[in-house]
């Protein structure tokens, strides 16, 4: 899959957590450094986004995106 964003961080998953709506997904990005996606529950469980996973950080303007 191509994307047009080209800021994107590989990392690795090291916590979901569970919203009513929009759950947390934090990604370690390497140095020390995690970031952290608010993303829709429905798109965590599309992703089947688990503690370990290898995924792909996209950052566009102030959003950040998780593709798997």
């Amino acid at each position: 899959m191509k994307i047009s964003a080209r800021n994107q961080l590989a990392g690795r998953v090291t916590a979901v957590t569970p919203g009513a709506v929009n759950g947390t997904v934090k990604v370690d990005i390497g140095h020390g450094l995690t970031v952290t996606a608010s993303i829709t529950e429905e798109a965590i469980a599309d992703l089947a986004l688990a503690e370990g996973d290898a995924v792909t950080v996209l950052i566009k303007a102030s959003d950040v995106l998780i593709g798997k």
